[in-house]
């Protein structure tokens, strides 16, 4: 192991805190957090820290919190602390070539999920709604490209066949802290072993876009699945009852078919709401109407069997009459 390195660690959500809380425990010295600035929310929009400057007030780390880190002052703050290396988990601003030259080794980033497999803005979501049979995390040293740069370490999961965007997350935050310090213990062996990204593997993962959440009947069943699945817990997939609006959270399929429209409930039962999609059919098992909580369906039927009966047509959007 080498000698233990000063780090900026730079992150924002959760899955940032997860790491800062590892790099905590470990050997290495936290010489400063940067985070991004504190957001208005909640009905009264009182400033809300991020949990990355909750984690690191706890421990009594300095907090950085500019709105750019193009500014001199900001870049002479951070030569100022002499660090060896800054770690960047999902910190949400773009870290100019200055800032990347500052430290002694560079800067890292923990991707989740892998390289070159998935960049930019929603990778973990792209992923379980392509179907991906493997995720993991990259560690990647920085460099002016969007998620280009060489890959130092490499940690591997299969996804499960009832993954969800949600659950990828949360198993990506627990092996992620442990490639970032095994890399970190050995950063001269990493760095020198660090393999280029094959660019022509590499897919964008867009932003999710709003008319995405709402569920195109006409698509194949199978598709309609992952991306149920890819957005749950957020942005969530919905489809419209009548005027109702219902959120769909867990779905899979079955290759039976019929002859009836797209969005059609075929089947109503206490296991299985099952509807029927331009190719094979989707079976929900996790639903939610407006103004209630996520429930199975036998506990959806028992207050709404009158609507999910056989026959009846979920819609692309509110129909006209409703």
């Amino acid at each position: 192991m080498t000698a233990p390195l000063r780090i900026i660690f730079a992150g924002t959500p959760d899955f940032a805190a997860t790491h800062l809380a590892a790099l905590l425990e470990s050997d290495h010295e936290i010489v400063a957090v940067l985070s991004q600035p504190d957001r208005p929310a909640g009905r009264g929009k009182k400033l809300k820290l991020s949990p990355v400057k909750q984690l690191a007030a706890a421990h009594e780390v300095p907090v950085l919190q500019p709105l750019t880190l193009k500014s001199q002052d900001t870049q002479q703050q951070l030569r100022e602390l002499d660090a060896d290396i800054m770690v960047v988990v999902a910190y949400g601003l773009i870290l100019p070539q200055t800032v990347l030259d500052i430290p002694r080794f560079g800067c890292l980033n923990v991707h989740a999920p892998l390289l070159p497999r998935w960049r930019g803005a929603a990778p973990i979501q792209r992923a379980v709604q392509a179907g991906d049979e493997v995720s993991g995390v990259t560690i990647m040293q920085m460099e002016a490209g969007l998620d280009t740069g060489p890959m130092l370490t490499i940690k591997q999961i299969p996804l499960l066949p009832d993954e969800t965007g949600g659950s990828l997350h949360d198993r990506l935050a627990e092996i992620g802290p442990e490639a970032l310090l095994f890399t970190l213990d050995n950063i001269d062996a990493s760095l020198a072993a660090a393999q280029p990204q094959d660019h022509h593997k590499a897919n964008y993962a867009h932003k999710i876009a709003k008319e995405e959440y709402s569920i195109d009947w006409q698509d194949n069943a199978g598709s309609i699945a992952r991306r149920i699945r890819a957005f749950n817990p957020t942005p969530n997939c919905f489809s419209f009852l009548g005027s109702e609006r219902v959120k769909f959270w867990m779905a899979h399929t079955r290759k039976d078919s019929s002859d009836a429209p797209p969005g059609t409930v075929i089947e109503a039962n206490k296991h299985n709401l099952v509807i029927q999609c331009g190719e094979g059919q989707l079976v929900v098992t996790e639903a939610q109407f407006s103004g209630s909580r996520p429930m199975n369906i036998a506990a959806l039927l028992n207050g709404r069997a009158t609507q999910l009966t056989p026959g009846a047509i979920f819609t692309h959007s509110i129909p006209e009459n409703s």
